[in-house]
């Protein structure tokens, strides 16, 4: 058994976490290119170094109500694997935490009640000295026609 490295971040006062393996970078939010025809947890897109990066809501997606956006919301960035390749994809997420080491045994499978969003999404509760972590399955949060959707209209705004 090990340590597994998780990034934790808060949306509607809950704490959640991804592996930091996903995790590419953090940015600070400044503003989205809206895309029209996109799900309305897919506020836009964000132009970061030349890459068109998809941008997901995840209050929207899990509890349907926008993030407010403030001085600490941050959009991580993720790798998503999609087909043969990786596709980054950016969370937006009221705050970022640290980056926390949860041994694999203080890991317990997610609950089958309480949870406000969809059991798919939730890979496991993490145990850590101040509470719960509910850490997510990223390739969950999306699915694949929705990356390739996003991917062919933001094409089409070139």
């Amino acid at each position: 058994m090990q340590d597994i490295q998780y990034l934790t971040f808060h949306l509607s006062e809950e704490t959640f976490g991804l592996g930091i393996l996903h995790i590419k970078e953090i940015i600070e939010f400044e503003s989205l290119t809206n895309v029209p025809m996109m799900p309305d947890y897919i506020p836009g897109i964000i132009n970061l170094r030349g890459n068109v990066v998809p941008v997901i809501d995840l209050n929207m997606r899990f509890y349907k109500t926008k993030t407010k956006t403030s001085r600490k919301t941050c959009i991580i960035i993720t790798e998503v694997n999609l087909e043969s390749e990786t596709v980054d994809v950016g969370l937006l997420v009221d705050t970022v935490d640290e980056v926390v080491d949860i041994h694999e045994e203080k890991i317990e499978d997610p609950p089958n009640f309480g949870s406000k969003i969809r059991l798919d999404f939730i890979q496991g509760l993490g145990k850590l000295d101040s509470g719960f972590v509910i850490i997510l399955k990223i390739n969950q949060i999306l699915n694949l026609s929705e990356i390739q959707d996003i991917q062919e209209k933001s094409l089409n705004l070139n």
